[in-house]
């Protein structure tokens, strides 16, 4: 069986049509496509899509199908994955000295992109969409409930790990009478979240989580995790526990999987979070079990893709006005990123968590909020 026969196989099983006339089904523009994705599996996939080499009307509904079919496991596994998997146990891709690879690739885009797709806080993670009919109020549901969960109260000192373009510490200070210290290792974001910020209790600091050294009632991680590694999860729990009051709380917001990994898909790897991964609930309860209680683990990953989903429709919107910054290839390879994360989370691959801890050594009474 070539290439071609394969693929349009695969994704026959899957219900799509190569050239049908569904919106999910694939249009190809180029031939070369067939090999190409045999060869090179999910990175062949999206490098080929930047390229235009094939189209899709309904791309979210595409990757979902490919997703829920398995068809990523249908393709053999490619050197590119070897490599990343090889590199992930061999080498700390999380370092010090590595970590600041996804501000330069991602986070340093331009504030000007983000400001344009997301919400007026700047939440650059998952919104809560209950009772929530936009994203800013999606945006603010989320703020308010993490805020809710940590039990805030005026005078306590937050530290905000990831502190993005400090949307968070922004509305904590403003609606809970906070200080809060924001740490982040964006240029780009530092400037700004300082901006936002000026004239309220805090502070932003360019700075890596290994080198806090400050003790806290509140620690606050929002869409941080995922750029920690697996090498690393013990090491980012003893920073936390040390930072933290005996009677304080922390919580985690964060992107989870079904399966334990060490590495993340090769075209996410390449052109979108370099050296992320998404943990497992294995993966995160290993690393903080022998230092803290578990308080409570909220999972609603069904809100990631209307997230996704409206930071597309605003993209699209934005576009005419941001295109003169970046290319014609730059607007596929975004318009593909948030397709396939949004495909992800309705397949039930990924999953959003918020998790909050308390240390062992502090009884506390805690009463769990939603």
């Amino acid at each position: 069986m070539n290439s071609q026969s394969f693929i349009e196989q695969t994704l026959t099983e899957a219900g799509i049509t190569v050239n049908g006339e569904n919106p999910f089904d694939i249009q190809i523009n180029d031939n070369r496509f067939y090999k190409r994705v045999l060869k090179d599996g999910s990175l062949g996939l999206g490098e080929s899509y930047m390229e235009g080499w094939w189209d899709c009307r309904a791309l979210d509904d595409f990757l979902y199908r490919i997703i829920q079919f398995g068809g990523e496991k249908k393709v053999k596994t490619n050197i590119n994955s070897i490599c990343l998997v090889l590199a992930a146990k061999l080498f700390n891709r999380q370092s010090l000295k590595r970590a600041t690879k996804v501000a330069r690739k991602h986070y340093n885009l331009g504030n000007n992109l983000f400001e344009h797709i997301l919400d007026k806080y700047m939440m650059y993670s998952c919104a809560y969409w209950n009772k929530a009919s936009d994203l800013d109020q999606a945006q603010e549901n989320k703020l308010d409930l993490i805020c809710r969960k940590l039990k805030l109260s005026p005078g306590h000192k937050v530290l905000d790990i990831g502190c993005g373009w400090g949307g968070f510490a922004q509305f904590a200070a403003q609606n809970y009478g906070v200080q809060v210290t924001g740490v982040t290792i964006s240029s780009n974001q530092a400037e700004l979240a300082s901006k936002r910020c000026a004239n309220l209790p805090v502070e932003i600091k360019l700075k890596d989580y290994r080198d806090i050294a400050e003790k806290f009632d509140r620690i606050v991680s929002i869409g941080m995790f995922e750029h920690v590694g697996t090498k690393n999860y013990p090491v980012f729990m003893d920073v936390v526990h040390r930072n933290l009051k005996n009677d304080g709380i922390f919580l985690l917001h964060s992107i989870g999987g079904n399966e334990n990994r060490i590495t993340t898909d090769p075209w996410i790897d390449r052109y979108i979070f370099p050296n992320s991964v998404i943990p497992s609930p294995s993966q995160v309860s290993a690393a903080f079990e022998k230092q803290f209680t578990l308080q409570d683990w909220h999972n609603f990953g069904h809100y990631y893709d209307d997230t996704l989903m409206e930071w597309l429709r605003k993209f699209k919107i934005a576009w005419p006005a941001i295109k003169n910054q970046y290319d014609d290839q730059f607007y596929r390879m975004w318009e593909y990123y948030l397709n396939i994360c949004a495909a992800s989370f309705r397949s039930g691959k990924n999953h959003l968590w918020q998790i909050v801890l308390t240390k062992q050594c502090y009884n506390i009474n805690y009463q769990s909020v939603r």
